[in-house]
């Protein structure tokens, strides 16, 4: 049996140098002061003599969130004898460190439904223009899409009014509800364009509207008081409505969609196909898209403004369907037992709404369920703040202008 030695004359052992950065424990500190016996040799199961809180750790450092917790991982289990205080270990590691791991529900996925609400409250503004000869059926198609009667013969228009000498600039807004969901629409029509004998220029009194609306915009942008909501009269998308002629473009829609292609959303349309049959009405769609491809017009979607792939796979479909070739009508008929909106001949009904017959529910479902907000984005991101650009560069900034100021540019 061997001698017991007592501990007055036991070795005490060695005690690692203390960092010069790290000082005394203050009085409030939460960790007490290690004894030697505790932080000699690596201490109780190799467990660092420091609380992890006196280790240096970067601000933001992954690498020393991970190292820190995984040496207090492994000393917790070690002197535990858990083997799951491990994982704890690692787990807390990457919670602190990445911050992707939620360990219970927060509600952030109620904030859809919050601008939803705040949305719904407020309502929407959505501006429509459409542009074409008289007779191509503008008010009616306005009519079958909205299914409602926006049409400027609300306005005091009546059939047999003359048609206007000049180009003539027609607001009329209307509110629709649906769902809960209210939305003012303003139809914006253009009677007496392309009806004249001489058509020179006859579309700057469009172009300087669709400016103004710009300039009105811009104004209320730049007071010092503006208002909470700043009421939004820009010209969101123009339907131009092509004649079906079966031949090519005029010069005339040529040169309108390349001056004001820049300045609005344009989606071309080809009015009253169910004059074609199904042989012209291909050939002549595909003689539009080459017109406007070699005369470098740019219709809405265009192509730089697809965002991903996705964006520019679903855009690709549209714009290979463009010009849509449409009917409009506000006319019910019965069609095998069911209520069809339609245009009667005399060989049977055609039906607006069959995908068979025309392209109309393709043009309802991409200006209203699919691209309506983008449109109304495009407008604000592109075509104004190109406007918005132009003048603060030509006029070196705008100043602030009281609510007494109605005075109107004249661009």
């Amino acid at each position: 049996m061997s001698d017991v030695i007592p501990p007055e004359v036991r070795p005490k052992p060695a005690v690692p140098a203390k960092p010069p950065n790290v000082g005394a424990p203050s009085p409030s500190s939460p960790f007490p002061p290690q004894g030697p016996g505790i932080g000699g040799g690596g201490g109780i199961g190799g467990a660092s003599a420091l609380p992890p809180s006196a280790i240096p750790v970067p601000i933001g450092s992954h690498v020393a969130s991970h190292a820190v917790g995984h040496n207090v991982g492994h000393g917790v289990g070690h002197v535990g004898g858990l083997p799951a205080a491990h994982n704890g270990g690692h787990a807390g590691s990457h919670r602190s460190g990445g911050g992707s791991t939620l360990l219970g529900y927060i509600g952030i996925d109620t904030i859809i439904e919050q601008m939803r609400k705040k949305t719904m409250k407020a309502g929407f503004d959505f501006n429509i223009m459409v542009v074409g000869n008289s007779g191509l059926g503008k008010s009616t198609l306005v009519t079958t899409l909205f299914k409602s009667q926006v049409s400027r013969r609300s306005a005091g228009w009546a059939r047999d009014e003359k048609i206007p000498k000049t180009v003539e600039i027609k607001a009329v807004s209307h509110v629709l509800e649906e769902g809960g969901v209210k939305m003012k629409l303003t139809v914006i029509d253009t009677p007496g364009f392309g009806d004249q004998i001489n058509n020179d220029n006859c579309w700057e009194p469009i172009f300087k509207y669709i400016n103004e609306q710009y300039e009105k915009f811009l104004k209320e942008e730049v007071n010092i008081t503006r208002k909470k909501r700043i009421p939004d009269t820009r010209v969101h998308c123009c339907i131009y409505f092509i004649t079906p002629t079966g031949h090519s473009l005029r010069p005339l829609d040529i040169e309108f969609m390349k001056r004001l292609s820049h300045s609005v959303n344009i989606i071309p349309v080809i009015a009253k196909s169910d004059t074609m049959t199904i042989e012209e009405r291909l050939e002549f769609k595909q003689r539009v898209r080459k017109e406007l491809e070699k005369s470098g017009i740019e219709f809405y979607p265009q192509k730089e403004f697809d965002e991903d792939m996705e964006d520019k796979s679903d855009n690709d479909k549209i714009r290979e369907a463009m010009p849509f070739a449409v009917v409009g009508s506000d006319k019910e008929y019965q069609v095998n037992g069911k209520r069809v909106l339609g245009r009667k001949t005399a060989w049977g009904i055609v039906e607006v709404e069959n995908p068979n017959h025309c392209e109309f529910a393709l043009l309802r479902d991409f200006l209203i369920r699919s691209h309506l907000q983008d449109l109304k984005e495009v407008t604000h991101n592109i075509h104004y703040e190109t406007y918005r650009a132009k003048r603060l560069n030509e006029n070196g900034g705008l100043h602030p202008i009281s609510s007494n100021d109605t005075q109107e540019s004249n661009l």
